[in-house]
């Protein structure tokens, strides 16, 4: 109970409890980031052997846990000493301990960013369940963001979960009051999500018909969704309109400086979770500014 009221009144040694143990939280993100793209990818492949009525290879366990983590490379095991998160990267200067060959920099990134945004979530909620939630929407949207980079998938064992987790959270922790921001209350969060959901269908479906060509996955669909069952409906407009026009921004930059061929397609999922992000930490103050804005009053 002292400590409890010790973090509640210290929001400095609160965020700096937080930043250290989201290090760690960052570390396992990053296994989440490069496994869970190939247990999927093993997963389709055993369903498509079983629906040809093959019999689908014998494989070793590979899951988030099992095996212990190698280098890629020469396959040495890595041992604690050497993953420790960002200052094990420096030490060894970016290099496996085995074989020396070079780590790449996304690692220690992953850690800084989820440490910061953690920290800064923890500083803003102050101690407490609101912040526990924010928390976990972060971490979900940081792993969420980088498969899409990589895979241009967003995985339903991520985005399913941080939707059922948001409506259980509503029931039983939101509250009708404008100034709190997560998670919100039951109505508002069934009607974030379903407006999450079928406002990205309807754009999906009218793009398709207008173009005979998909612009977005059904992954997208998902993780709105999801935002919404934490942030309600409200959030929904300020949320795609701001993923939608730094999705533009960032896709005529790559465009117009690096030459990049206007018919592959960009991820849309990292600027939905940077847009939820924001919507996050400040959701109250964009609801009653574009709601001022509109005419209508207040959220």
């Amino acid at each position: 109970m002292e400590a409890a009221q010790l973090l509640s009144e210290s929001p400095a040694l609160f965020s700096a409890i937080v930043f250290v143990l989201s290090l760690a939280i960052g570390s396992f993100l990053n296994v989440v980031i490069y496994r869970l793209p190939i247990m999927m990818d093993r997963d389709w492949r055993q369903q498509c052997a079983e629906l040809d009525g093959q019999e689908s290879p014998a494989l070793p366990r590979f899951n988030l846990f099992t095996p212990r983590s190698r280098c890629p490379t020469c396959g040495k095991q890595i041992w604690a000493i050497h993953n420790i998160p960002v200052f094990s990267y420096l030490v060894l200067r970016g290099r496996c301990a085995g074989c020396r060959t070079r780590i790449s920099v996304r690692y220690p990134i992953i850690e800084l960013l989820t440490a910061c945004l953690s920290a800064a979530v923890a500083w803003h909620f102050g101690f407490g369940w609101t912040a526990l939630c924010g928390l976990a929407v972060t971490w979900f949207l940081i792993a969420m963001s980088a498969i899409d980079i990589d895979t241009q998938l967003l995985p339903d064992s991520l985005t399913l979960p941080l939707c059922w987790i948001g409506l259980v959270a509503s029931a039983g922790l939101g509250r009708q009051d404008v100034g709190f921001a997560l998670p919100v209350d039951p109505v508002a969060a069934i009607a974030g999500a379903a407006a999450g959901y079928l406002s990205l269908w309807s754009v999906y479906w009218l793009f398709k018909l207008l173009t005979r060509k998909e612009g977005m996955g059904y992954g997208d669909f998902k993780l709105l969704a999801a935002l919404g069952a934490w942030m309600g409906w409200q959030m929904m407009l300020p949320i795609v309109l701001m993923s939608a026009a730094t999705g533009a921004i960032v896709g005529i930059a790559l465009i117009v400086f690096r030459g990049r061929d206007r018919q592959l397609p960009i991820p849309f999922g990292p600027y939905l979770a940077a847009a939820g992000w924001i919507g996050l930490m400040w959701g109250p103050e964009i609801t009653r500014g574009y709601f001022r804005m509109a005419g209508i009053g207040h959220a």
